[in-house]
């Protein structure tokens, strides 16, 4: 998802995925009434937007927070090693 004002962060394997075979352009606007449209099916179909977006936020958070950790884990190792 490309647009302005968004920041995406993604896993090493997802980015090198991306270059490999994606489409690098602007296309988190590009075509607001078909992305409409889906939200609306996904909602006639019993899907709870709200729902899935409270989820993957959820694991969103829990997934950095555990890379942070280990990165901090991994820093406060190596000055160990150093001092």
């Amino acid at each position: 998802m490309i647009g302005p004002d968004t920041v995406d962060t993604m896993p090493e394997k997802t980015l090198d995925a991306l270059l490999d075979h994606g489409t690098i352009a602007r296309t988190v606007d590009a075509d607001l009434r078909g992305a409409h449209q889906v939200l609306d099916d996904l909602a006639r179909a019993g899907v709870d937007m709200e729902d899935v977006s409270a989820v993957l936020e959820d694991q969103g958070v829990s997934a950095f927070v555990k890379s942070f950790d280990e990165l901090l884990q991994s820093l406060s190792d190596k000055a160990n090693v150093l001092s």
